[in-house]
């Protein structure tokens, strides 16, 4: 799919803002892909739906828009690790026979992985690659040996932008994701995302399997995972913050130079694009979800300092890796096939996300 140059992804730094929701092209991508879909008009309405990581950070924001949207909270069914084990084999097969009495799964949305943030990739390269490998082969082939291909069903994989090559052009555009190897701390759970849409994209040239693969940038928001050893950069920060200003400490240590740029997308946003390609999606042509801009993480820093009132200083660490240089989306393919877009600035669903963290750390 070529890109529309006259459609630039925008860059910005310290903003509370997105790309102007009334342009030419966005209207049209509205007007065909309404941005939120009526109950009485969803094609999951009805629907028995498996959502493994159901129970997790984006998972919950995702059966929200599932009622919603009509689904029935009946026809939910949220895997449980003590209950199911992802990773293996027959417990797979046992969850597709029972999550539904008398009853199969219509739609699968495996939201489910196993992934920290760059310290976390650096101690858990196999587990991370075996457990993300491991539950996309099992879910993906017991689907097939379920009926879901029968049953005119959709399986939909969440994928990461780690899959992408680490001196990738920016903006990230899905037609370059093999283009190069992952950087390395993120390449063991990158490339086996990556392979699993491969193996969706086969299943569907073998099989006809209806499935699609949607590519998020790093989420944040209510509900995200604040440890400090497994947390994303955003949580990590606001927790890290938060505590050294209820310390009262003079220095905020931060790992890096600062000198790498990310993207960030509200968690409800993304919860918004993958029920729209469970919707409108047959095929596992991947498209990024993201907001359409960069910020450097020197630039992040000082803006989730400013918004929690940490008054001390920033003490860079060097010595610690940065991570892929930059990450930007190309999220023009969102907008053309789901008609999705972004909608929470990033400034206000930081103040969400930091409100969020000061009430359930009491």
């Amino acid at each position: 799919m070529d890109r529309a140059d006259n459609f630039p992804v925008r860059h910005y730094n310290l903003v509370d803002a997105i790309p102007d929701r009334d342009c030419p092209f966005f209207l049209f991508a509205r007007e065909r892909f309404p941005m939120t879909t009526p109950s009485s008009a969803s094609p999951l309405a009805g629907k028995r739906i498996i959502v493994t990581g159901g129970a997790g950070f984006l998972g919950r924001h995702v059966k929200q828009r599932l009622l919603a949207r009509g689904v029935k909270e009946e026809h939910i069914y949220i895997p449980r690790r003590k209950d199911v084990d992802l990773t293996d084999n027959a417990s797979v097969a046992r969850m597709y026979r029972y999550a539904f009495p008398n009853a199969k799964a219509d739609v699968i949305l495996h939201l489910a992985a196993e992934v920290g943030g760059i310290g976390a990739n650096r101690k858990n390269p196999g587990r991370y690659f075996f457990a993300n490998m491991a539950m996309s082969l099992h879910l993906i082939e017991h689907a097939r040996l379920d009926g879901l291909i029968e049953r005119d069903g959709v399986f939909v994989q969440t994928g990461t932008i780690c899959a992408y090559p680490k001196f990738a052009k920016v903006p990230f555009r899905e037609d370059e994701v093999w283009d190069g190897y992952p950087e390395e701390t993120n390449a063991p759970y990158g490339v086996a995302k990556k392979a699993a849409w491969q193996m969706l994209d086969a299943y569907k040239l073998q099989y006809g399997m209806q499935s699609a693969y949607v590519l998020p940038v790093n989420l944040y928001g209510p509900w995200d995972n604040f440890d400090l050893e497994s947390s994303h950069v955003i949580p990590a920060l606001i927790r890290k913050c938060v505590e050294a200003q209820q310390r009262g400490d003079k220095t905020l240590p931060v790992w890096g130079t600062g000198s790498a740029s990310r993207e960030f997308l509200y968690v409800d946003d993304a919860a918004e694009g993958i029920i729209r390609a469970a919707e409108v999606m047959r095929e596992p042509t991947p498209i990024n979800l993201g907001a359409g801009f960069e910020i450097t993480i020197k630039n992040l820093v000082e803006l989730i300092v400013k918004l929690t009132g940490f008054q001390g200083d920033i003490a860079w660490d060097p010595t610690k890796p940065d991570g892929q240089p930059r990450r930007c989306l190309d999220v023009q393919r969102a907008q053309q096939l789901l008609g999705w877009k972004a909608q929470v600035g990033f400034e206000d669903g930081l103040k969400r996300t930091i409100a969020w963290y000061r009430e359930h750390a009491k």
